[in-house]
């Protein structure tokens, strides 16, 4: 079979395929940390990349993306290109300084660990006293805890003879729900971490805890690596139906990463991996399938139905992840197709399920999912908000990495921040709440999302602005950033699609909190405290949200960021058994409502379109 050669430059790393394999493909066996936000169906224009060398015509989705000039100079969308000869691929500049928020507030309760270690100085057999190992082990093991119904697992027996004469008949038990999963020599009684992971469709955050103390020892983080097989759930969803072995590959990615954050978790605080014992997992419904290797395609069709909602203990090497081999998986429940194990996470850690008071909790992102309610009732939804938010489907829009833009302001002048301090290269999801509420304020927009034309402004500040309302492509823009401030040398611009965009994403946030309202039969008065919880919720400005109308302004003062719930959630399940078994009491308990079956819905979402109109 004929081959050819890529290199990819700058990182200078060559790989032979065989003629006609698509770049996608290539980049992915290679290895290469490069996001497909669709999916890789030439819809976003994200995955731009520049033939230095060798020749690719331009497909269709090339022309839709790129302008005459940029397909003289080579670029591309990686996703369409195939193969057919030698090429030198030019990278984007490598993403680095990922804004990954793994803050996770602290919440009092009992530490019971979901097992226990239990050290034994067991009697040594004799030609007097030929009890078996076993029954010798068992007997001082019920003298000890005050049980006789003791079981054991294969393994676990099959290692006791050894383990048991190591240290003298010295020796540790590993136990969980009165069986024996492992056997250790000596005493090690002193040892026993576990790791709370969130799952997050982009971010995965995992927390070292000492299952003994309760103590937070660290905190890893890492993209989520199935991001280069779509941005959100349904494009991975898609692949993992359509392309063939596609659950198994997205499968596979999220183990390894999960092993991958292991080792860097137990290096940093030099334990080893035979420490770490039980592992919890909070995630949406699709993340929750993937991570399990389920099969997720049910819950993107009506009825949108999820293989299981109950909690799931697994042992850890069934699922290849490395740690002691007596290790367990403790997996949060779901409560239905689009609201997962992540919003379980999110009541724990807020107790929303004993709280006297009524309070919203949303988690905004591509898919928000929102829990109103107290100790009484409960409710949940989702709205498909959408990737505006994750920076995907916006012209310029682009993760929360380094020279994203992710404040803007208008005082006396116009003004923004980028992560990390530098050249803007595009905008994430704060940044684009804040310029659409100063768009807004200054009349740059008015209340239908129509951009003004330059001569419609008046007052101080909208006249400084009107210079940055400009054409582009035959329809009004607004300039963020000239091409002399941007680190690629290219303006940025808000244009009126990304303003549509951002009110399809807006509105779903906004439909779903008045339809629970309206079923909880409540006003916005009755609502004592609005929880954000996640990263966009943590680091948006909660002013600016109001002004949009994504958040009800009357609600302002009651805002109230909680970091990563989700995972103080996850860390709350793994530090207490008794925990993880109210979150099934909780996924029982919340009440499901399917936004699309409201019969209002349509009214509300259209009305929800439309931002708030000033005084």
């Amino acid at each position: 079979m004929e081959k050819c050669k890529i290199t990819f430059y700058p990182i200078n790393k060559d790989m032979e395929v065989p003629v006609g394999t698509a770049l996608k493909k290539a980049m992915n066996d290679a290895g290469l940390d490069f996001d497909f936000p669709c999916g890789g169906r030439g819809r976003c224009g994200k995955c731009r990349v520049r033939i230095r060398e060798g020749v690719v015509p331009p497909s269709d989705s090339d022309r839709v993306h790129f302008d005459e000039e940029e397909l003289k100079e080579g670029y591309r969308l990686a996703c369409t290109l195939t193969v057919q000869g030698d090429l030198v691929l030019e990278l984007p500049q490598e993403v680095t300084g990922h804004k990954i928020l793994i803050d996770a507030a602290e919440r009092s309760m009992e530490i019971k660990p979901h097992l226990q270690k239990v050290h034994l100085e067991v009697k040594e057999p004799s030609i007097e006293d030929q009890k078996a190992d076993w029954d010798r082990l068992r007997d001082e093991l019920a003298a000890v805890k005050g049980d006789k119904d003791y079981r054991i697992t294969l393994p676990a027996l099959q290692a006791l003879p050894k383990v048991l004469r190591e240290k003298k008949f010295s020796i540790t038990a590993v136990i969980a729900d009165n069986k024996v999963t492992g056997l250790e020599a000596g005493d090690t009684t002193d040892r026993m971490l576990g790791i709370a992971f969130d799952i997050g469709t982009t971010t995965v955050v995992g927390y070292l805890m000492d299952l003994l103390t309760g103590k937070e020892l660290g905190a890893v983080s890492t993209m989520n690596p199935q991001t280069k097989y779509g941005a959100d759930v349904i494009s991975r969803i898609t692949y993992s139906s359509q392309e063939a072995g596609g659950l198994e590959i997205l499968h596979k990615a999220i183990i390894e990463a999960v092993n991958s954050l292991i080792g860097e978790a137990v290096e940093k605080v030099g334990a080893r991996r035979e420490d770490v014992y039980a592992l919890t997992f909070v995630g949406n419904s699709c993340m929750h399938h993937l991570l399990l290797g389920l099969e997720p395609r049910y819950i993107a069709l009506a009825p949108y139905v999820p293989v299981t909602g109950s909690t799931q203990e697994i042992n850890a090497d069934e699922l290849g992840i490395k740690v002691n081999p007596a290790g367990k998986v403790y997996v949060l429940p779901n409560i239905a197709g689009f609201v997962g194990a992540d919003t379980i996470g999110v009541i724990l850690a807020t107790e929303l399920d004993e709280s006297s008071e009524i309070r919203l909790a949303i988690d905004i992102g591509t898919n928000g999912e929102m829990v109103l309610g107290n100790k009484d009732r409960l409710l949940a939804c989702s709205t498909a908000a959408g990737p505006a938010f994750e920076g995907a489907q916006i012209s310029c829009g682009m993760r929360g990495t380094a020279g994203a833009i992710d404040t803007v302001r208008m005082d006396d002048e116009f003004t923004y921040t980028t992560i990390n301090d530098e050249r803007p290269v595009g905008i994430c999801g704060s940044g684009l709440i804040d310029v659409i509420s100063v768009m807004l304020d200054t009349g740059v927009i008015d209340s239908r999302g129509r951009i003004a034309n330059p001569n419609e402004l008046a007052g101080t500040s909208a006249e400084k602005l009107a210079d940055r309302i400009v054409d582009l492509d035959g329809m009004r823009a607004f300039l963020l950033a000239p091409a002399a401030e941007t680190g690629h040398g290219k303006p940025l611009f808000i244009t009126q699609q990304d303003v549509r965009e951002l009110q399809l994403a807006k509105g779903a946030i906004a439909t779903g909190v008045q339809i629970l309202l309206d079923v909880y039969g409540i006003g916005y008065d009755d609502v004592f405290e609005v929880i954000l919880a996640g990263a966009f919720g943590n680091y948006l400005d909660k002013h600016s949200a109001c002004a949009i109308g994504l958040i009800p302004s009357s609600l302002e003062d009651r805002v109230r960021p909680v970091g990563n719930a989700a995972g103080t959630g996850a860390k709350v399940a793994l530090l207490s058994a008794a925990e993880y078994r109210r979150s099934a009491r909780i996924a029982s308990f919340v009440e499901y409502e399917e936004l699309a079956a409201y019969p209002k819905f349509t009214e509300i979402f259209a009305n929800s379109l439309s931002f708030p109109k000033k005084d």
